[in-house]
């Protein structure tokens, strides 16, 4: 080596140095096109990625981390349509934990930089929104600033005096002369929907998630957009604060804004321990749904100020705060095709097949798209990048298409003419329905399949050992023989001499997929309800015998095992409370039916109908010939009606209820359930993943019963009920 040149990297140094500048590069795109564009093209998720593998580079090659680097900036670029300010104090980043060990890597660095217990800690929630900066002048709002580089930030003044949450002037006796606050500025989740179900029928592109529709709807140049689209904001810190006496923690200065008139949170907790502070990551690991508002963690901060101080930054985070990042519930993934499922009732539901993706911590590989007119709606073509969501235990559900990452070879998705299990010619009921049906709802194998699966289900009949699986080998025709079941009125003929010969292919649950024999290379098929020596296989045995057990359920569930369009166990609960059996209710007029608490003229013309088709009579009369009971025995000790003229709504997954459930539960009782929130709801039961009814809940400050609630609603009467519910605050 010559004096003055650099020395010659190792093969090793070599890929190390040609990886961060790979890396280098597709973090500074992705953080252009999240921040300056408000399109990201990567999910977060890939993005953590990036920033952790880095990282990792930069620990083994110092050298390589320069201030140019991802890992030492903040935040991204600036908007050139907007006015550029400088912040009086530079917003930092915060640096992600993803695991209990990072938690206590963190805590343990705070002990010594402190050479004291750092405790107690702040919690609170991680708002997956647009980070912001306001500054007040003797209480007044001067100007408003998205983060930016962290430095400088854009001027969004305008558009933040139209979100109502931010107060024009600040309350109170003891407000600094300069303040300035920071916080997010997000979409509630109901906003979120509604702002792309407009953009949808418009034809406009969609936001892929909240916090970029929230980002983009705070970066429009006309205020009078911001002003119809919903936001709210979240102030969660404070980087300049003169001439008042400052708090001392960070819990005392949430106090001191709220008292302004700012907008804090409710939901942080101050703690003494990380065991608490695990506590709290673990609760909303759980709960992460309960909010009106996108939540991807949880953020853990030292509550003293003084140690704050004392602890001071890194060149891009605080040493006295940390992110815990939950697991992304939202990715991006390839769609392969789109394909159509036949329910039930024949509706026809699209639904997208996609490369296998971890999403919310299990493998999804197909994803809902609800109707045709949705799938254009989304804008989704076959063969695009999509944004996948699976929030919780919801659905998968296809958000939006990245139309960026678009290269030519997408295509149109073209609904099917005729039922691709039966070959019916598809068709709308009615003009302006939003549906196409398969009107073969007598033979369509589809069909059967659904309701047969449908009537072993937990609302009806729930009948163990009567699956998906068993439910698609009862009624395919399959070799070596036709199907065991051309209607549902076969359902308690069944009998193991028939079950036995029953071959199946056998198939993926999940996918669908056919495993093949690694022999010959073809399908395996296999004797499905039979062992291979021959014998009933445990599943048919537990299938028989709950079948038996069925014959005893009472008329509700009877009711909704039939598949009758808008009869769910609610519905079927209250007619089964007013008729008592089968043949009462085929035999009502609509107007009596349509007397029934919550029934209504439509319902009550389709259950009317649904009585008038021949083969459907053939159902009912073959199941009270197989000795299932049709009429309920006259009620001995009728349940105590405490809840009656009470009206309630029930949103959200509950733990040891369905939603049908907890309705039967309120009207076996007297009470009313309807479908949405109003002045007139007494109670919301709220489960997870609540959703627009908890919102509207909230903002009608109807009292809100969780599941204990509930519990105590149902066990020991109204008043007990009221003791505990919550009326949330706006």
């Amino acid at each position: 080596m010559t004096e003055g040149t650099a020395p010659e990297l190792t093969p090793e140094e070599a890929e190390l140095s040609r990886r961060h500048a790979e890396l280098a590069e597709l973090i500074e795109q992705a953080s252009a096109r999240y921040y300056g564009q408000d399109a990201p093209t990567v999910s977060d998720a890939e993005y953590d990625s990036w920033m952790r593998e880095i990282t990792a580079i930069e620990e083994r090659r110092p050298q390589l981390r320069t201030p140019d680097s991802p890992t030492q900036k903040v935040g991204g670029a600036v908007s050139p349509e907007f006015t550029t300010v400088e912040h009086l104090r530079r917003l930092e980043s915060l640096d992600n934990a993803f695991n209990t060990a990072d938690l206590t890597d963190w805590q343990g660095r705070a002990l010594k930089l402190a050479e004291r217990d750092p405790a107690p800690y702040l919690c609170e929630l991680k708002i997956d929104g647009l980070a912001v900066a306001l500054v007040y002048e003797k209480g007044r709002l001067v100007r408003a600033a998205t983060r930016g580089t962290g430095t400088v930030g854009e001027d969004v003044t305008a558009n933040v005096r139209t979100i109502s949450d931010v107060p024009e002037r600040l309350a109170g006796d003891d407000v600094p002369d300069l303040m300035e606050v920071r916080g997010e500025v997000y979409l509630p989740v109901w906003g979120f929907e509604k702002l792309n179900e407009q953009l949808g029928e418009a034809g406009k592109k969609l936001f892929a998630n909240p916090r970029n529709s929230a980002a983009g709807s705070l970066r429009q140049k006309d205020p009078q957009i911001t002003a119809q689209r919903e936001l709210r904001m979240i102030v969660h810190g404070v980087g300049v604060w003169q001439g008042a006496a400052p708090p001392k923690a960070q819990s005392e200065m949430y106090d001191r804004l709220k008292s302004f008139g700012l907008p804090v949170s409710d939901r942080y907790k101050v703690v003494a321990t990380m065991a608490e502070v695990q506590e709290f990551v673990d609760y909303y690991a759980d709960h992460r749904h309960d909010t009106e508002y996108e939540i991807d963690g949880v953020v853990v901060k030292l509550d003293r100020v003084d140690v704050q101080r004392q602890l001071g930054s890194t060149s891009k985070f605080p040493r006295w705060a940390i992110a815990y990042k939950y697991p992304p519930e939202e990715v991006t993934t390839k769609l392969l095709d789109i394909q159509v499922g036949i329910g039930r009732t024949g509706r026809v539901t699209p639904f997208g097949v996609m490369t296998p993706v971890v999403v919310a911590g299990s493998t999804v590989e197909r994803a809902t798209l609800h109707n045709g007119s949705e799938v254009v709606r989304k804008g989704v073509l076959i063969g695009d990048t999509i944004v996948l969501r699976k929030a919780g235990d919801v659905i998968p559900e296809i958000v939006a298409p990245v139309a960026d990452l678009r290269d030519g070879s997408e295509r149109a998705f073209v609904m099917p003419t005729h039922c691709p299990e039966c070959g019916t010619e598809l068709a709308f009921e009615r003009e302006g329905d939003a549906d196409l049906r398969c009107p073969n709802t007598r033979a369509c194998p589809a069909q059967l399949r659904e309701r047969i699966f449908f009537a072993a289900g937990r609302n009806a009949f729930d009948i163990e050992g009567l699956g998906y699986v068993a439910a698609t080998a009862l009624t395919q025709p399959l070799r070596p023989q036709e199907p065991v079941m051309r209607t549902e009125a076969d359902l308690f003929d069944l009998t193991i001499e028939q079950l036995l010969p029953i071959e199946s292919f056998v198939r993926d649950q999940d996918t669908g997929l056919a495993k093949l024999d690694p022999a010959t290379g073809e399908e395996k098929v296999v004797a499905f309800f039979a062992t291979k020596s021959g014998a009933p296989s445990k599943n048919a045995l537990t299938m028989l015998e709950n079948l038996e057990k069925a014959k005893e359920a009472p008329v509700a569930r009877v009711l909704v095992a039939l598949s009758i369009r808008h009869v769910g166990l609610p519905t079927a609960t209250a007619l089964a409370k007013e008729f008592r059996s089968i043949r009462a209710i085929a035999e009502a007029s609509v107007e009596e039916l349509a007397e029934v608490e919550g029934i209504g003229a439509r319902v009550a013309e389709t259950i009317k109908e649904w009585f008038e088709v021949d083969w459907h009579r053939e159902i009912v009369d073959r199941w009270r010939a197989a000795g299932v009971v049709m009429e309920d025995p006259e009620p001995v000790d009728a349940m105590p009606q405490t809840l009656a003229g009470l009206t309630f709504v029930v949103t959200g997954t509950l733990a040891d209820f369905s939603r049908d459930e907890a309705a039967a539960e309120i009207t076996s009782r007297g009470g009313k359930v309807t479908a949405s929130v109003s002045k007139k709801t007494d109670f919301v039961v709220v489960g997870e993943n609540a959703g627009s009814k908890y919102d509207k809940a909230v903002t009608l400050k109807v009292p809100i019963l969780d599941e204990d609630g509930f519990q105590v609603l149902v066990t020991q009467g109204v008043e007990a009920a009221r003791g505990i519910a919550v009326v949330e605050e706006k």
